[in-house]
Order: C-alpha cells, then sequence, then structure tokens
C-alpha cells in the first residue's frame, strides 16, 4: 500500500520536474528567438490550412471559380498586416499582458472586457482543438492507415501538450523551438523550389490536378450578390491564417527587457514569416492545380478517385509538397509532412501558454475562480492548463477531431477581441490626446490612432462577414457559448465583491466575546476523547460540557457506566434521539446555547482517526465530515478537529512536508505573540491525568 501511496508522487515529479521556487520567476523569461516559437507557433502553422480553407469553399462550385484565390488571399494579407500594425500599438501602450481584455477594459468599460475575454477563452480553446486535430490529418496524409485513430491521437496530442506546459514556460520554449524553426525551413524550401522549377519551364503537378470537381447543385452560376456572399465565405474560411497573432500582446510580461521593444519585434517578424508562408503556399497550390473537396459533404465530388466516400484527401499542403518535391514517398514530402504535423500540434502551445495567462489575469480581477491565479511548482498556472486540455479534449471526441467541423467555431472569438481591443486603442490614443501638447507627439499618437482605427472598421467587417456566412455551419455555438461565459464571469464577479463587502471591517479592534463554551462530543470513552477534553480543557473556557447522543440505549448505559469507572471531571450530558438521529439532537442543542447566550461562543471539539490509507478513509469519520459539514454554517459556533493518529499513519507523518527543498522561515506581521502562561497543561498529560 505504501507503494501505491508514493508511486504518484514519483510520476507528477517525472512529468513535471523538481519544484521551483517563487524567487526565480524572473529567470523563466524568454528571449526573442524563444518567444518567437513560443507566441507565433499558431500564427506560422495557420498558413498549413489557411489556403486549404479558401480552396474548399470556392470549390464547391467546381473548379471554376479557382480564380478567385488569389484576390481573397491578397484580402487576407491585407488584413494580416493590418492587424500586426494595430498590435504594434498596442504592445507599446499596454506592455502588462492584457492584450485586448486589458485595453477594452480601461478604455471602453468592464463589460466589453468580459466580452473580449469570453471571446479570447472560447478562441484558446477552438486553437488546440483545431491545430491538433489538422496537425494529425497531416499525420493520416502520409500514412492513411491511421485514420481510424485519428481521435485517441488526437487527444493524446493534447495530453502531452499539457504535460510539456506543466514543467514551465522556458522548458516549453525550448522543446518547441526547433519543429517551429525547421517547419518554417521546410516551408520556404519548398516555395523556393517550386518556384524555381515554374521559372525554368517544369512547373508541379499536382496529384489531384488530373481529377475534376463537381459543383453543388445551385452553384453552377452564380448571381452577382450569390458570387459576392460566396467570395467573402471563402475570404472568412481564409481568415483562419491570423489566429494567434494576439498571443504576443497577451505574453508581453514573458519577454526579456525592453519587454515591449522585443514584443514588438517578435510581433513583426511573425507577420513577415506568415504572410511569406501563406503566399508561397497559396501560389504553389495554384501553379500545380490542387484540388480538394468538403469531405463533409454529402457524397464525394472528387472524380475519379477510387473510393472517394471513404478515401481520405490529402492536405493541400500535403498535395504541394508530393509535387515539388517528387511524390508522397519523396524524403522531401515527408519532411515536410512531418514539420507540419508537429508544428500544428505544438502550434496548441500558445493556447497553453495565452489561456492560463489570461486565466490568471482574470481571476485576479475578480472574474474567474481564484485558483487560476495559482502558480504550480514549476511556475505555471497549472490549473489553467488543466483546465485548457480537459475542455479541448472534449470537443475533439464530440467533433471527432474533424478540421473541416471544427473549423467553422473558430474565428469569430479572434475576430471579437480584435475588433474591441483596436477600439479601445482609438479611445485610448484619444484620451491622450486630450491633454498632449507636444506637436511632434501629438501626430505621433494621431498616426497611431489612424492605424488602429482602421485597424478595428476592418476587423469589424470580416466579424460580420464570418458570422454571417459561418453562422449556419456551426458558428452559431460559439455565439451562444460566448454570452454563457459572459454571464458565469459576471455571476463570479458578483460573488466575490459581495462576499469582500461582507468581509470588510473598518473596526481594526478584536471584539472578544462574552463568555466560551466548550462542547467536547463522546461516542465511547477511548484516547481520543481523552485528548479531545484534554484540549478542550487547556483552552481554559467557562464551561465544558461533555455530549453524546442516545441512539442505542444499551450502548450509552454503557456509556454511562465507563464514564463513572473512569471518574473523569467532566459531567456527561446525554442527549436523547427517538429517531435515532445524531446530528439534528446537537444542532438543536447548539442553537439553544446560542440563543440563551447570543454575545458568547460555543467551540465544539470533535475526536477524529487519522488513517494512512485511502480505503481506512472510507471506514471512519464519515459523522464527523457531515456533522462539521452542518456546524460551519451556524454562526457564533467554532469547530475543531482533534486528530489521535493511527498506526497506519506513521508511514505519512515520516514524509517530509518540502521533499525538494527547505521550508521558507515563517514571518510575522504586526506585534510578535504572547508567549502561553506556564500554567496550561499539556494535553498529551491530561490524556494520563484523565484515563485512570
Amino acid at each position: 500500500m505504501r507503494v501505491v501511496a508514493v508511486f504518484p508522487r514519483v510520476l507528477k515529479r517525472l512529468i513535471i520536474g523538481t519544484p521551483v521556487s517563487t524567487e526565480q520567476v524572473g529567470h523563466t523569461v524568454l528571449a526573442k528567438r524563444l518567444a518567437l516559437p513560443i507566441f507565433a507557433s499558431d500564427a506560422l502553422s495557420s498558413v498549413a490550412y489557411a489556403t486549404q480553407e479558401i480552396l474548399l469553399v470556392l470549390t464547391v462550385g467546381g473548379t471554376a471559380f479557382l480564380y478567385l484565390t488569389p484576390w481573397v488571399a491578397a484580402a487576407v494579407v491585407v488584413l494580416m498586416a493590418t492587424v500586426v500594425a494595430s498590435y504594434r500599438q498596442l504592445v507599446k501602450a499596454y506592455p502588462t499582458g492584457g492584450g485586448d481584455y486589458e485595453v477594452a477594459t480601461k478604455n471602453i468599460g468592464r463589460a466589453a472586457g468580459v466580452v473580449v475575454a469570453s471571446a479570447l477563452l472560447v478562441d484558446y480553446v477552438m486553437t488546440v482543438a483545431v491545430s491538433v486535430s489538422s496537425g494529425v490529418d497531416n499525420i493520416i496524409s502520409a500514412a492513411p492507415s491511421l485514420h481510424q485513430y485519428r481521435v485517441w491521437m488526437a487527444v493524446g496530442f493534447v495530453v502531452v501538450l499539457a504535460a510539456i506546459n506543466l514543467r514551465g514556460l522556458r522548458e516549453a520554449g525550448l522543446a518547441f523551438a526547433a519543429p517551429t524553426y525547421l517547419f518554417a525551413a521546410g516551408v520556404f524550401i519548398m516555395i523556393a523550389t517550386g518556384l524555381f522549377r515554374t521559372l525554368v519551364g517544369d512547373a508541379p503537378v499536382a496529384e489531384s490536378a488530373k481529377y475534376g470537381i463537381v459543383a453543388h447543385p445551385g452553384y453552377g452560376s452564380l448571381g452577382f450578390f450569390a458570387l459576392m456572399f460566396f467570395t467573402l465565405r471563402a475570404f472568412s474560411s481564409g481568415c483562419t491564417a491570423l489566429t494567434g497573432v494576439e498571443a504576443i500582446a497577451n505574453g508581453v510580461p514573458a519577454f526579456k527587457e525592453p519587454k515591449a521593444r522585443n514584443a514588438q519585434l517578435t510581433l513583426v517578424a511573425m507577420g513577415a514569416i506568415a504572410v511569406s508562408m501563406f503566399v508561397g503556399i497559396t501560389m504553389l497550390a495554384l501553379i500545380a492545380k490542387v484540388h480538394i473537396t468538403d469531405p463533409t459533404s454529402n457524397s464525394c465530388r472528387l472524380v475519379g478517385v477510387t473510393d472517394c466516400a471513404h478515401r481520405p484527401q490529402r492536405t493541400a499542403i500535403a498535395q504541394v509538397a508530393g509535387a515539388v518535391f517528387g511524390g508522397p514517398h519523396s524524403v522531401g514530402f515527408f519532411y515536410v509532412q512531418a514539420t507540419t504535423a508537429l508544428i500544428l500540434v505544438l502550434a496548441a502551445n500558445t493556447a497553453f501558454n495565452g489561456f492560463p495567462l489570461l486565466g490568471a489575469i482574470l481571476a485576479r480581477d475578480k472574474n474567474l475562480p481564484a485558483q487560476l491565479n495559482n502558480r504550480g511548482d514549476r511556475l505555471a498556472y497549472s490549473n489553467g492548463i488543466v483546465a485548457l486540455a480537459v475542455v479541448a479534449a472534449i470537443l475533439i471526441t464530440i467533433y471527432k477531431a474533424d478540421v473541416t467541423h471544427l473549423i467553422q467555431l473558430y474565428i469569430i472569438g479572434v475576430f471579437t477581441s480584435f475588433t474591441l481591443g483596436q477600439s479601445g486603442m482609438v479611445r485610448h490614443w484619444n484620451r491622450i490626446l486630450r491633454t498632449e501638447r507636444d506637436p511632434t507627439e501629438r501626430a505621433r499618437i494621431m498616426r497611431s490612432r489612424l492605424v488602429n482605427g482602421f485597424g478595428a472598421s476592418l476587423s469589424g467587417v470580416v466579424l460580420v462577414i464570418v458570422i454571417v456566412t459561418k453562422f449556419t455551419k456551426g458558428a452559431y455555438l460559439v455565439l451562444i457559448a460566448m454570452p454563457i461565459l459572459y454571464l458565469i464571469m459576471r455571476a463570479i464577479n458578483k460573488h466575490y465583491t459581495r462576499v469582500a463587502q461582507e468581509l470588510a471591517s473598518d473596526d481594526v479592534g478584536l471584539v472578544l466575546p462574552s463568555r466560551n463554551h466548550v462542547v467536547v462530543l463522546v461516542s465511547k470513552v477511548h484516547k481520543p476523547t481523552l485528548r479531545a477534553l484534554a484540549f478542550a480543557k487547556a483552552t481554559r473556557p467557562d464551561t465544558l460540557t461533555a455530549l453524546t447522543v442516545n441512539v442505542d440505549d444499551d450502548a450509552t448505559r454503557a456509556l454511562q457506566a465507563e464514564w463513572e469507572r473512569h471518574d473523569l471531571p467532566v459531567s456527561l450530558t446525554v442527549l436523547e434521539s427517538p429517531y435515532r438521529e445524531v446530528t439534528r439532537p446537537l444542532l438543536a442543542y447548539i442553537k439553544k446555547l446560542r440563543a440563551d447566550r447570543p454575545r458568547d461562543v460555543v467551540s465544539v471539539f470533535i475526536p477524529e482517526y487519522v488513517v494512512g490509507h485511502w480505503w481506512e478513509q472510507l471506514l471512519h469519520n464519515q459523522s464527523a465530515l457531515r456533522l462539521k459539514g452542518r456546524l460551519l454554517f451556524q454562526p457564533g459556533v467554532m469547530v475543531t478537529s482533534v486528530p489521535w493518529q493511527m498506526d497506519s499513519s506513521a508511514g505519512a507523518a515520516k514524509r517530509p512536508l518540502r521533499p525538494d527543498g527547505p521550508a521558507a522561515p515563517a514571518k510575522t506581521v504586526g506585534r510578535p505573540p504572547a508567549a502561553p502562561p506556564a500554567s496550561v497543561p499539556n494535553p498529551d498529560d491530561e490524556v494520563t491525568i484523565h484515563s485512570g
């Protein structure tokens, strides 16, 4: 049994590592070379499926509408450049790490901040679900036989990511740095190779280029407004390339000094790399004539593919890699697929960093449970990491790790935070302009306001487009989840505010009760009872009562006889219970004491066994736990547990409280405590006195 008790602690140390002291929190900050893979992995990996999402929408109408791809991609690039420029302003103005939440709260209002927070929390969960599922898709593209295990693989990756992040921010950066850079290098080599082959007259050809696509009914010829809506739908799907851009603004405190400057440089580097890769992959997909259809449609519309309805299609980036490097069995193809799958899975790390940090900020502001603001052994916000992993795993299981289904729930949270955050920045600059008199500084602020104003307007338009075009595809679920989260956070905030007001006291003095009445609960005359009597007497109460409840006449008479035989100096009071209840008569007795003496305090001492094995817990102390639970709700009643350590608890007692380091020295606040009176009896001595 002792091995069973030790195993969880050993497993925890193997997964998480040794604890890190709070004084070392400054050592967890990141240089730009590590911050880029941690905070930008989501944004960089999004380009692996952003082009595919555009193609999936456009091929609903067959191949006739693929000519719109460059225009849709260009709009996505303009939007990304605008968002990056807008966030550069935000990082400089608010380097504390609150991001859009802090900006909206301080400049628009607390309600707007909570809306942003609810949107970001949903977005972080979706980031994990979509990134991991997309990574599994790319693994299946290289090994189709794994298709039946996609859900198990995705959930397993979430568990591994959570374990890595529980080890701390710096360790996660070291683990994710190489895959991110290897992925970027592989994509740029693929783009350069593909464009070079095109320039020399040997353009790559995708494996699906020879297959036709049957248009969905009604998409053969679209009117002007239908075509506009169709194009906007493709644009909204391509906007998945912008996911993760906000992560750097939320993680500024994790950067080395100068924090804001380093965060701005990392943001620009991320934007430049992501745009370059997105444009390159899109160009090669068009050059190679990549054809891919929506797998969620009722029938497969890729003409010429054997067993099309059940055979998984290769992802767009997989087809491009195969075309560029010479087929699905080439070294280059497997390299790109391996790094793409790895970066997509690891891209969820952006959410594993952002979600716990945002949760800690929201907990600090009393919008989420305070436990989310607690750091774990490795200085990570462990509760937030675990919560994110659990919710994401549930979502992946429900949607069977299907990217096309999950992607419909994506983006809305991102652009909600974009829009409110940039709107808040406009109000921030307006407020500063009211007091700023220096012409040069005013000109700089006005330029910043123009950037943020354009970003807010464009993000707002995109948000409307995304909601309209994705609403019936599943986005309505996000529009339900966000208000629910908002209401939950507002309710939590009201609760914490009410509790703080109720507990606040203007009177700094201590009001002592008139008298202290001690009640010791008795079931038998044994060592735990005698110790409880000794402890109770050591408090020097005004009255001391030993109390038992008569639920069995024979047992009660035996107890009274034993009490008299020991000649204990405390009288035993017996409460009658005709219905064999214990709790109700005790509560009635204590309430009567309080009613007769409302200014007095009643202290209830409860003897308890301390056992060492989990199964022993089931056999003891259940009635004591229930009774304590009821007594805690009684005003003016103090509850004291008096433990008696059984032999089986000796192993637990020998274990050190801090196995990985010495305990910190205690600190005294205010006056030092007075020394206890010399006449206070030793409780263990009292046991000896009263037992004979």
